[in-house]
């Protein structure tokens, strides 16, 4: 027994051996602290999708979702793993999604958290106005968001005289809304037919076109043109944007209002 003791403590005092041991034993952990993690990142895991396509603005509910197994590797921090997490929310603005998709958490949100991203759109120190067109004046719904266009007038004078003219130029378009507030654009599943266009605009630029709308006495019409576009005014005189500009106000009254509407005034046609 003495000698085995012996033998074993002059085995562990050769420094080549200690190193050969050394080295195994290093490339034992690594070994399997390799396969360790492996294992970890293929081993299937359970996740929610989507079972059939889900548009913007779409309450999700249960018979949406459903599991399959995935590779862990493949499921990244921000996906959603519980469908209690996900039934009951709304997918997000202009986020639609596929059928099969994994649910993230950006995509998701509370009723109460959803945005009209039109009016988050509109620039500090403007207004959002929204101007009513129809299938005819969108070009057959070729008006997107994110387009410029130019607003233009047709209206008569006092002797009947119809004139045209550009009123306003270079306005980008927000959304395109049809007449129950849907987005024209976020909706693959449905055709939607375009009944106003939303794009913020100076108070003073709001405060024509509110005016123009009253104008029925001069049979006045307001319609968009794409940004730089050509209006073909059939023979009819084409008049500056000056021109019309003070046409519309010339043809308004201020009339204060009472001192619980904070003094503010509202624009009328004269006679109206």
């Amino acid at each position: 027994m003495n000698n085995i003791i012996v033998t074993v403590k002059r085995f562990f005092k050769n420094k080549n051996v200690v190193t050969i041991l050394g080295v195994i034993i290093i490339m034992a952990i690594i070994y399997f602290g390799y396969n360790a993690q492996i294992n970890s990142q293929v081993s299937p895991v359970r996740v929610p999708v989507a079972k059939q396509t889900i548009q913007p603005r779409q309450l999700i509910t249960s018979d949406m979702v459903t599991y399959i197994s995935v590779p862990a590797v493949g499921v990244s921090s921000n996906v959603v793993r519980s469908q209690s997490l996900i039934v009951g929310k709304y997918s997000n603005i202009n986020t639609v999604i596929p059928e099969g998709s994994m649910f993230y958490q950006d995509v998701l949100i509370d009723a109460e958290d959803l945005p009209d991203s039109s009016f988050t759109q509109v620039r500090e120190g403007e207004v959002p106005y929204n101007f009513r067109v129809t299938m005819e004046s969108t070009y057959g719904n070729s008006i997107f968001p994110g387009n410029y266009i130019d607003i233009y007038m047709k209206a008569e004078d006092d002797s009947g005289q119809i004139m045209v003219g550009k009123l306003i130029e270079n306005i980008e378009v927000l959304a395109v809304k049809d007449s129950s507030g849907k987005d024209v654009f976020e909706n693959t599943s449905e055709s939607r037919t375009p009944a106003y266009l939303i794009f913020g605009v100076s108070e003073e630029l709001h405060i024509l076109l509110r005016k123009a709308e009253f104008m029925s006495e001069y049979s006045v019409e307001v319609f968009p043109v794409p940004h730089g576009g050509a209006v073909d005014t059939g023979g009819t005189p084409e008049v500056g944007t000056e021109y019309l500009r003070n046409f519309i106000n010339s043809k308004t009254v201020n009339i204060p209002l009472e001192e619980d509407n904070n003094n503010t005034e509202n624009n009328v046609p004269e006679g109206e």
